[in-house]
């Protein structure tokens, strides 16, 4: 397993096809956006390789210090044969050194997929990630955090995002029209 930085037509088609089977309406950002934005150098549109082949995809956000894992997501025919664990550690890696962190959907026992939630935050506890102390809203949808220690601490204490570092990573990526037009801020647990 490999993550590259996608610059193709024909990755760009497979990864799109990822994405949207893997994500719902309401948590997708326009392709053509997040395209935009990593070829302005405000993100890093990863695909996930097995050898030559498009396995899953990544979009990371970057700022100072944060790495924020935008989306992962595994082809579905492909999921539980390891790709994600493996993607994982290799955005770690890639990462070092910064405040790696995600979101993802809020243990909700009345959501319907509350199963699939479970076993999410499972899969990230396993891949070393843990429970942070704030929440994201992201324009309709609030989610739950997790994220990896730096790996400059050595403490294996979970650390924290401020509010102001956070606006701040999705100002900078959003650019000024549109960070008017999209509801997105942290607020603690």
């Amino acid at each position: 397993m490999e993550l590259k930085i996608i610059t193709q037509k024909s990755e760009f088609d497979a990864v799109e096809r990822i994405y949207n089977e893997a994500f719902p309406d309401n948590e997708r950002a326009p392709i053509k956006m997040l395209t935009k934005r990593a070829k302005q150098g405000k993100a890093d549109f990863l695909g996930i390789y097995d050898g030559e082949k498009i396995v899953g995809m990544c979009y990371v956000v970057c700022c100072r210090d944060l790495a924020y894992l935008f989306y992962i997501a595994v082809e579905k025919s492909l999921r539980g044969k390891g790709f994600g664990t493996e993607a994982i550690a290799a955005l770690l890696e890639k990462y070092r050194g910064k405040r790696f962190f995600l979101a993802l959907e809020q243990l909700d026992k009345t959501a319907d997929n509350y199963t699939q939630r479970v076993k999410r935050h499972e899969f990230y506890k396993s891949c070393g990630l843990h429970d942070l102390p704030f929440k994201l809203k992201e324009g309709s949808v609030t989610f739950s955090a997790m994220g990896a220690k730096s790996s400059t601490d050595n403490s294996g204490e979970s650390f924290t995002v401020k509010p102001g570092e956070y606006k701040e990573l999705t100002d900078r990526y959003l650019g000024f029209f549109m960070r008017h037009m999209v509801d997105m801020r942290l607020f603690p647990d």
